[in-house]
């Protein structure tokens, strides 16, 4: 099992300096990954309802909740770290132009070796959309397709594709992803989230619980669609009690991130190094790191 950090661009660590020790920590102490969120804009008085809080409401407000883009952020802390993966937990696919979004991707892969995982999402705040002028409908759709663009612009020498929503034909891109490819990895706790990732994805990481009946459903359509459900890398949050590690081991989830929320919330503060180690040492009394 591998042990990641979750949400690093949020809280103290959208501080450029606060985030490099945050990350160089995680690093030297042997966590995989580093996981960040999006939310481009967040309109004011929005009615859609937020999925992971009983009120539907985003944690932090509207106009005080700061979030630095993702893929810059991971930017700024790759230059100051040498191997702890990047990961994006999650990106809203559908809100980006695909070829764009490509590039930029692997650009930074290419820039960090190999380094990036892209989480993606569908999105569930129509207002944000609105306000991208980006259609809400058919963002499932959308994303999908989205998914086959991104990785023909990685893996073809000339790339070429043609869909609903995006086409392009012998569309040279340059640099390649450092291994060839970027893992992607479907965000969501639904059964649409689980049952695309066995069709689509490298990985599913539903953030609030991999129940039994979701990572089902995973295995089964990734069966259907004729690929082989292990290789599908199941990510889960940190469970409130610890003890439940070896259990989730056994179901198949194979990377638990722990939230920096927590990391903050010690003696000193403004010291991401504390708060990593303090996990490290549940961590290793559990599952081993």
């Amino acid at each position: 099992m591998k042990f990641g950090i979750r949400y690093c661009n949020t809280g103290r660590y959208v501080d450029p300096v606060r985030a490099v020790e945050l990350v160089q920590a995680a690093e030297a102490t042997g966590f995989e990954s580093a996981w960040t969120v999006e939310h481009t804009v967040i309109p004011h008085g929005y009615q859609s309802a937020y999925p992971y809080t009983s009120d539907g409401r985003l944690p932090g407000g509207e106009g005080d909740f700061v979030l630095p883009d993702p893929q810059i952020w991971m930017a700024w802390v790759a230059s100051h770290t040498t191997r702890i993966k990047l990961a994006t937990g999650i990106l809203i696919l559908p809100q980006h132009n695909p070829v764009i979004c490509a590039k930029q991707v692997a650009t930074l892969d290419y820039m960090s070796k190999g380094r990036v995982i892209l989480g993606i999402g569908v999105g569930w705040l129509k207002e944000e959309f609105e306000a991208l002028g980006v259609p809400f409908a058919e963002r499932g759709a959308r994303t999908e397709e989205y998914i086959g663009a991104l990785r023909a612009l990685w893996t073809m020498d000339r790339p070429s594709f043609e869909g609903r929503f995006v086409k392009f034909k012998d569309a040279y891109m340059r640099p390649k992803p450092a291994n060839g490819t970027v893992p992607i990895v479907i965000g969501g706790h639904s059964k649409a989230a689980a049952a695309r990732a066995g069709r689509l994805a490298d990985g599913f990481f539903p953030a609030r619980g991999a129940s039994p009946e979701l990572l089902a459903l995973v295995r089964s359509s990734a069966e259907a669609a004729g690929r082989d459900p292990a290789s599908i890398e199941i990510t889960a949050s940190m469970p409130d009690d610890p003890t439940t590690l070896p259990a989730m081991a056994a179901a198949g989830i194979s990377r638990v991130l722990v939230p920096v929320t927590g990391v903050a919330g010690l003696k000193r503060a403004a010291t991401g190094i504390e708060g990593v180690l303090s996990w490290k040492d549940t961590i290793e009394k559990y599952a081993g790191l």
